[in-house]
């Protein structure tokens, strides 16, 4: 079992809400590692995989999305996490849509 760490700043215009939780937790249930977020590095820490305590972290944009997993796909599970919400959550140009 191994263990991974990052952190990545959410830009996207709505933060973590609706569309962007709903993405991060499907990611997050493609993983078998224990996949946690939180908005310090002091936590508190929410497991990624309920969209129930994903959207009731509230991230807004600019806020440092801190990232850990623990499990075989550790390192995989974070930079996969990171790389979704570097890319904005997939939605570039859509930010404000509901």
């Amino acid at each position: 079992m191994s263990e991974a760490q990052y952190r990545v700043l959410i830009t996207h215009d709505v933060g973590l809400h609706a569309r962007p939780s709903v993405k991060l937790t499907k990611l997050a249930k493609g993983f078998q590692s224990r996949i946690e977020i939180a908005g310090s590095e002091a936590g508190p820490w929410i497991d990624a995989k309920s969209i129930v305590k994903v959207m009731a972290m509230k991230a807004k944009q600019n806020t440092e999305l801190h990232v850990r997993a623990s499990g075989d796909d550790a390192e995989a599970a974070v930079a996969a996490v990171v790389d979704l919400v570097k890319r904005d959550f997939d939605e570039a140009g859509d930010h404000g849509a509901a």
